[in-house]
């Protein structure tokens, strides 16, 4: 049993929790997740570790309440306990000293991107973030982002806050006016596809984080199964992080619409 310590909104569908787990607030790095659970028959549900806090024994975890299960985790309330929480899992994010970093995020996705930026910066790399969500009301994490960038370029697709475009707008733009030596881009897959497609325009060296397609979190179920490469890789033991320029994002997308109906 986990408590949680605080809770803040983002949106009406979005919220941060901090969670007392100290075990893994010890041991997480950047790009771990954990799989959560509410109720002894509860849904598993992985969620990418935002950030942890070692000393307050805390980590904390951005959840959007897309469905019965996520819905139920996001109206506990601070005083209450998850039933499980399991981590740190997942491969770390490689780290070191590249260069000039573009880090990309879109929606809840900005969430996982979040410890990258940090552990960029703290290698020594210049880092440039690159946030984009629907509206200005969906931007989320902006002042953490910003205490470790050396810059923040906000796109939205209405031209609420920030610049008016897609993602891409954003990253290209950073492309045309200076080197870059890595792209990082976590979002929904269709955003990361078309980064991808970018990036692989100027050779830019990508990486992405497939999270959205993962179900149990420990290689056993199979649903997390992508093409990387040519090659079946399982995005929770073999990830979720790989190359976006091998990654076969069209079959990943056609996968996570194979039980819209159903939903």
């Amino acid at each position: 049993m986990n408590k949680i310590v605080n809770k803040v909104h983002f949106s009406a569908n979005v919220v941060k929790f901090e969670i007392e787990a100290p075990l893994i607030a010890r041991s997480r790095k950047a790009g771990h997740f954990v799989i959560v659970r509410t109720g002894e028959k509860g849904e598993r549900i992985p969620l990418t570790i935002a950030s942890a806090d070692p000393e307050r024994g805390t980590i904390t975890l951005v959840i959007q309440a897309v469905g019965k299960s996520t819905r139920k985790l996001c109206a506990l309330e601070v005083g209450d306990f998850i039933t499980d929480v399991v981590g740190p899992l997942g491969q770390a994010t490689h780290i070191e000293k590249f260069g000039t970093v573009v880090c990309c995020g879109g929606g809840v996705g900005v969430a996982p991107l979040l410890p990258i930026v940090e552990a960029m910066k703290k290698a020594g790399n210049r880092v440039i973030t690159v946030l984009a969500a629907r509206t200005k009301e969906l931007i989320i994490l902006e002042e953490q982002m910003r205490a470790f960038s050396d810059e923040v370029i906000i796109m939205t697709d209405d031209g609420s806050y920030g610049e008016k475009g897609l993602v891409t707008n954003g990253v290209e733009k950073v492309i045309l006016r200076e080197k870059v030596d890595l792209c990082v881009t976590i979002g929904p897959a269709v955003m990361m596809k078309f980064v991808s497609l970018l990036t692989r325009k100027y050779n830019l060296p990508t990486i992405a984080s497939l999270n959205t397609i993962m179900v149990d979190g420990t290689g056993m179920c199979g649903a997390c199964r992508v093409t990387v490469g040519g090659k079946t890789r399982f995005v929770c033991v073999d990830g979720p992080e790989f190359d976006a320029h091998q990654v076969d994002f069209d079959e990943m997308l056609m996968r996570l619409s194979s039980y819209k109906g159903i939903e």
